[in-house]
């Protein structure tokens, strides 16, 4: 009797022991977290992302496609509220250099264009981590650190070409590649978009075709229209202009969807405006931040980003695609971009 007395007071002097250091374990870093990439990490990260209780998430997308990924992601993981504040690539670089310089912690993930993580990067303002995903994904689209995790990875791509008014192009004169702008019968009929996407388009020209092309070009007395990709391609579409090698497939499509007189090619190399998703290295709710950056690079997240035809980095669309930050330190693509939009203002004094 003593003995099972002594064996019962053992049992339950060692479960007392084992709840109590369980109790007291300390919880993991965010670098730990980050890192973590055993099987149950989904489970690990949405125990923690509950306690939490949010997330706040900044975003350069646009239209209502932050605000279904956004819901997709509560839908999936109950109890965990997303706070999104959406703006542009210049807008959420002020936002977080304040808010870092002031020691005010607020975002904890970040989807955005490379140019700005290259500068989180440079102030340690982003954490490199791992997600479960991360195999699906080419090595060329993923920013790596010393050790094999990530600082970014491209989740979307909106890619760049040429979209023509089926009205007013005859077949036989539809550009195939940059060269076939040079057509005679196109003078006067080409238009370039005055935005970023116009830019970018110069560079892609640029690079690959070199500056007597651009000269050639230049003959073509190509007009140059202060508007956003879109909307140019929305000039196309009502005949304003004929053809244009600055416009997006995925705004082509939904066009094409409700029976736009128009067609989208891909050039002999096709430049992508990519976002890509980090974390903040100074993430409030570290477990909520990993738990959506590996969400939106997941399965959920990438069908929210297909339904509004961004295309993917794990996809093979046929043609050749082009990343103009890679490979380029911030400093280095600020100045060919810089030189970029000269080329494209000189177009328009022509």
């Amino acid at each position: 009797m003593k003995i099972k007395m002594f064996t019962c007071v053992l049992v339950l002097s060692l479960g007392l022991a084992s709840s109590g250091s369980a109790q007291t374990a300390k919880p993991m870093s965010l670098a730990q977290l980050a890192a973590y990439n055993k099987p149950d990490r989904e489970k690990v990260l949405y125990a923690g992302a509950k306690a939490e209780g949010k997330i706040t998430w900044y975003t350069s997308l646009a239209g209502g496609s932050y605000k279904d990924l956004a819901a997709a992601f509560e839908s999936q993981y109950p109890g965990v509220k997303v706070e999104s504040y959406r703006g542009t690539r210049q807008e959420l670089g002020a936002r977080i250099l304040a808010e870092s310089q002031a020691k005010r912690h607020i975002v904890d993930t970040i989807e955005t264009t490379i140019p700005l993580l290259k500068l989180l990067k440079d102030n340690k303002l982003i954490a490199p981590y791992y997600f479960s995903t991360e195999a699906k994904y080419p090595e060329h689209v993923k920013e790596k650190d010393a050790k094999g995790l990530v600082y970014w990875a491209i989740d979307r791509e909106s890619h760049i070409g040429l979209a023509y008014n089926k009205n007013s192009i005859p077949a036989n004169l539809v550009p195939k590649n940059y060269d076939g702008l040079l057509r005679p019968e196109l003078k006067g009929k080409i238009g370039f978009a005055g935005s970023d996407t116009g830019v970018t388009v110069v560079g892609a020209m640029l690079k690959f075709k070199g500056e007597e092309y651009f000269k050639k070009l230049n003959e073509q007395n190509p007009a140059v229209h202060n508007v956003s990709g879109r909307a140019l391609l929305d000039m196309v579409i009502s005949g304003e202009v004929g053809v244009s090698p600055t416009t997006f497939r995925n705004h082509a499509e939904v066009s094409l969807k409700a029976n736009a007189p128009i067609e989208w090619l891909p050039m002999e190399i096709v430049p992508s405006n990519s976002g890509s998703t980090a974390v903040s290295a100074n993430a409030p709710h570290p477990h909520a931040a990993l738990l959506l950056a590996d969400f939106i690079l997941g399965p959920g997240g990438q069908k929210v980003l297909e339904q509004y035809e961004y295309g993917s980095p794990i996809k093979d669309y046929g043609f050749k695609r082009w990343y103009p930050e890679q490979g380029l330190t911030t400093e280095q693509y600020e100045k060919l971009d810089e030189l970029w939009n000269k080329r494209l203002r000189a177009l328009a004094r022509r």
